[in-house]
């Protein structure tokens, strides 16, 4: 299980995964930033399975995560996201 935790505007993302050829095969999400609706997180991490640990892929599926979920990260942004995935996939 790879893990690295990264420091957004508005608190600090947690992330632990795991990766199979280069795509997220599993992945678990935390930290101390607010998230809305409570189950989004959850979401996230789905969206986020089978995604190539790259940065255009990685932005893509949570911009698109956001766009049909509605989900509100005050201060976290996609481009948050994209960075403490990819400290913990190793680039």
């Amino acid at each position: 299980m790879r893990y690295a935790e990264f420091k957004a505007p508005k608190g600090v993302i947690k992330v632990e995964l795991e990766l199979t050829d280069d795509a997220i095969s599993r992945i678990s999400l935390s930290g101390d930033f607010f998230m809305y609706p409570e189950d989004a997180l959850e979401r996230l991490e789905q969206a986020l399975a089978g995604v190539k640990a790259e940065r255009e892929s990685l932005l893509a599926a949570v911009q698109g995560f956001y766009s049909s979920t509605g989900a509100q990260t005050p201060m976290v942004g996609p481009e948050h996201w994209v960075e403490a995935i990819l400290r913990a996939a190793g680039g």
